[in-house]
């Protein structure tokens, strides 16, 4: 691998190169200010000499704990100049979890985003001993006298030239061998793994990135996914190494204001995203009059024969290109004109998106890119091509990544990307990767003729939302199943918005507690949907999942009125579940809670 691909070459070259250009761009007290590359690598030195100052030997590990803003990465890449490991926090985990990482990653310091942040670090302090120093990286951020507390300003201050021979020289001893970072994933039972990644996995992705796509200098990324996830993280780093704008959106609720304001050209987004929009964009022609209706599926649907010829690499007819030309002119203009106008290409990763949805966007002219791949894999193993690609496959492999389908049809993946192994873990490792060292994915998968990857069912337990969280269901049923009104319960959260669950109550329990209630019902059906157990049920789930982050806790349930069993197969003769069969069965219960009915009120 070649060292010219070295991130922190790469960034040191682009301050060189492009130092009066604008390396970043974040939005303060309501203005867009713009950083220069010069005063980009400047700050990130400054925070170098500090760290060393601190004494952070070669691949001491440093936390930042934090939403989104130029300070995580300047905070990051000063972390990796020094030959030191940046291990993420996501911004939304409680105490507990930030404790168990920052015991786990032995962490000498860590960067802190917010107040929030701040204090529920202060909580859990005393159980981190190792810890030497926090960073508030807002200068608005209360301290509360705490010995150990820094604010960014006066933590900077404490280095100086002296330490600047150092700083020269772990740069110049940087290898490829080195971890670059440590991000924690969830494991099926709930203990997060710390997955190691190092220089030559991200150089790999660097290049296959630059083999595949044409990002220029020109371009400007907005950023709002969060950096502990390493979709963004990664991609962050290769806006950077094209040397492109990347502009910071730290509130996700001003989403569609910074779209108009900033026009980006490329945005990563999860399928929560584009479900939202294409949500809002149906509801919109629902309530439109009937003659827009039909003008706008007139269009769609010239828009899908255009989509469809041109990914089967055909030429469209002039008739089809003058109706397309219409179409785009009264139609998909305004709809772009949503995300700024401006949007060339938008990555999408983290889930599954609804191939329904993927094909409205290209059919509206928007190239969303779906990507398939893992932490493990430093994100990207495979993604829609720009032709011959079908919206409900996971695309085409990226340049110099060996995939092929093992037992059980599932996804192996070998190649530079992929991880050096779980932290402290030697037997999750082991366990993680087939003999001749393919990295086990867990999803069963298959290939077409045109080389598209396509996801047949998941082997592992972990799942997803859409808005790309890790969800541990065994952990959350653990949690739930103890109450003594719960006998069985399902977690449903692969590619959906949030957490819900199918619960299966414990009769003889619950019917006791109705007869002291004096609730009246015929059957069990009657008992489960009446209102009053109901609400019981949303206050017990909600006392039983106060220590799971938000994006963990069920928003919704629905309460079945027989049991799982093995005679019906949805259930292993070890009481196990069997998930496929479940959301099969009860595909229409599922659906509901995700349309607004049944069950706990929607509160997300």
């Amino acid at each position: 691998m070649n060292m010219d691909f070295h991130f922190i070459q790469r960034i040191r070259q682009q301050a060189k190169t492009l130092s009066k250009q604008t390396a970043l761009r974040y939005k303060q007290q309501d203005q867009w200010i713009d950083m220069c590359w010069d005063d980009f690598q400047q700050r990130i030195d400054e925070v170098s000499r500090a760290l060393l100052a601190c004494q952070i030997q070669v691949q001491d590990k440093i936390g930042i704990f934090a939403h989104n803003m130029p300070n995580w990465t300047i905070a990051d890449i000063a972390t990796l100049q020094i030959r030191a490991v940046t291990v993420p926090i996501y911004a939304t985990n409680t105490a507990n979890q930030a404790a168990f990482i920052i015991n786990n990653a032995d962490m000498k310091i860590l960067f802190v985003g917010g107040q929030e942040q701040y204090d529920q670090i202060l909580e859990v302090l005393d159980q981190c001993p190792q810890l030497e120093k926090i960073v508030a990286m807002k200068p608005n951020i209360a301290l509360h006298y705490c010995a150990k507390a820094y604010h960014w300003s006066d933590f900077v201050q404490l280095g100086s030239d002296n330490q600047q021979t150092e700083l020269d020289q772990r740069l110049a001893d940087k290898s490829l061998d080195d971890l670059f970072t440590l991000i924690y994933t969830s494991g099926t039972t709930g203990e997060p793994k710390g997955v190691m990644l190092d220089y030559a996995n991200l150089a790999h992705q660097l290049q296959a990135h630059d083999k595949l796509l044409d990002v220029t200098q020109q371009d400007v990324s907005l950023s709002f996914l969060p950096f502990s996830h390493i979709f963004e993280r990664a991609w962050v780093a290769y806006i950077l190494h094209c040397g492109a704008v990347n502009t910071y959106l730290e509130d996700t609720n001003q989403i569609r204001q910074a779209l108009t304001e900033v026009r980006p050209t490329l945005m990563c987004a999860v399928p929560r995203f584009y479900e939202k929009i294409y949500t809002a964009v149906w509801d919109n022609v629902q309530q439109a009059p009937f003659y827009r209706r039909a003008l706008f599926n007139w269009a769609l649907t010239v828009g899908e024969r255009y989509f469809h010829i041109k990914t089967s690499d055909k030429k469209p007819s002039f008739l089809l290109q003058k109706q397309y030309a219409l179409a785009d002119k009264i139609v998909f203009r305004k709809l772009r004109q949503l995300l700024g106008g401006r949007i060339r290409m938008m990555p999408c990763g983290g889930a599954k998106l609804e191939p329904s949805i993927g094909l409205f966007f290209h059919s509206i002219g928007l190239n969303v890119k779906l990507g398939y791949g893992m932490t493990e894999t430093t994100a990207t193993i495979s993604c829609w091509d720009d032709v011959k690609f079908k919206p409900n496959s996971i695309g085409t492999l990226m340049p110099d990544a060996e995939v092929k389908i093992g037992e059980d049809n599932e996804i192996l993946v070998r190649g530079g990307m992929v991880m050096r192994g779980y932290y402290k873990k030697p037997a999750e490792t082991a366990q993680a990767f087939t003999e001749d060292g393919f990295l086990k994915t867990g999803d069963a998968g298959e290939f077409d003729t045109d080389g598209n990857l396509y996801i047949t069912d998941r082997i592992k337990e972990l799942m997803k939302t859409s808005n790309g969280k890790y969800i541990a269901p065994q952990m959350i049923e653990g949690k739930i199943g103890k109450d003594k009104f719960v006998e069985q319960i399902a977690i449903i959260a692969d590619a959906k918005k949030y957490v819900s669950a199918l619960i299966v109550p414990c009769f003889e329990s619950l019917e006791e507690y109705a007869k002291q209630l004096n609730i009246k019902y015929q059957d069990r059906l009657e008992l489960v949907k009446h209102s009053d157990i109901i609400q019981m049920f949303e206050k017990r789930i909600h006392e039983l999942q106060k220590e799971l982050a938000h994006f963990e806790q069920i928003k919704k349930f629905t309460l079945l009125p027989q049991a799982f069993t093995t005679k019906m197969e949805e259930i292993t003769p070890t009481l196990k579940l069997r998930r496929k069969i479940i959301l099969q069965r009860y595909r229409e219960q599922i659906e509901l809670m995700y349309k607004g009915k049944g069950g706990k009120k929607d509160n997300v």
